[in-house]
Parts: C-alpha cells; sequence; structure tokens
C-alpha cells in the first residue's frame, strides 16, 4: 500500500510536470523518475524497519528478544480465557454477568492517567528500541 502523502506529492509533481513540460515524452519520463525516486524511498523505509525487527528479535538480551511475543501471550491468554467464560456464563448467567460488571468497575476504577502513562512508556520504548537497533545495523555494530 503506498504512502498517502507521497502519492499525493507525485500526484502534485506529475501535474506540474504536464503543465510546465511542453513534450508529453519529456513528462512521462520525469514523472517516471519520481515515481522510481519515491518507490525507493519506500523500499528502504521498508528495508529499515526489517533490519530493526531482525535485530531486535536476534538480540542476546532476553528482554528485547521476548518482549513482543511476551505481549502477543498476553492477548492470546485473555481470547482464550474467553471460552471458558462463555461457557460459564451459558450456565450460570447471573454471577457470570456479575463477575463481568465487577471486573468493568475494576477497569474503570484505574485513573486514566496510569493507563496514558502505560501507553506513552510503551511506545516510547518501542521506538527508541528500534532507533537503536536501526543506528547498530547502519554503523555496524551488529
Amino acid at each position: 500500500m503506498a504512502d498517502p502523502i507521497s502519492s499525493t506529492v507525485v500526484g502534485i509533481i506529475g501535474k506540474f510536470a504536464d503543465k510546465f513540460l511542453p513534450d508529453k515524452k519529456d513528462a512521462d519520463a520525469f514523472k517516471l523518475a519520481v515515481q522510481k525516486e519515491a518507490d525507493a524511498g519506500a523500499m528502504a523505509e521498508l528495508d529499515r524497519s526489517y533490519d530493526a525487527i531482525i535485530a531486535e528479535a536476534q538480540s542476546t538480551d532476553k528482554w528485547t528478544s521476548r518482549a513482543r511475543p511476551s505481549f502477543m501471550y498476553v492477548i492470546y491468554i485473555l481470547f482464550l480465557s474467553s471460552i471458558p467464560f462463555g461457557i460459564w456464563y451459558a450456565a450460570h448467567p447471573v454471577s457470570a454477568n456479575n463477575f463481568s460488571i465487577g471486573m468493568a468497575a475494576f477497569f474503570k476504577a484505574i485513573p486514566d492517567i496510569l493507563y496514558q502513562t502505560f501507553g506513552v512508556g510503551y511506545v516510547g520504548y518501542s521506538v527508541s528500541r528500534s532507533y537503536d537497533k536501526m543506528n547498530e545495523v547502519k554503523h555496524g555494530k551488529k
């Protein structure tokens, strides 16, 4: 999927080329060159992302190499735990509903600032690790 910003920029440059380059062949060649550069930039960005992911996955640091899989395991447990809760609800709908209300009240009792702090910390950690790994790969340290 193309980046909407670069697609828009390439489209605008193409319109200018049609307007200011009188020869259609020159305009088409210019638009093709611009599109190739945009595609090359997109591929370079994908390569950097891929390299950072590979470097992080191959890290000897157990916290780094297992952070994403561990988070996914938590999500899997939440999804899989819905099966016994569904059965529980079928057998005892009142008690299961009371449990659901209690859990919802528990999560609502946690202040929003704690959720925001967790989100900022998690995103900040992910971005900083990706940046560190990208620089290590870029500078040949790994």
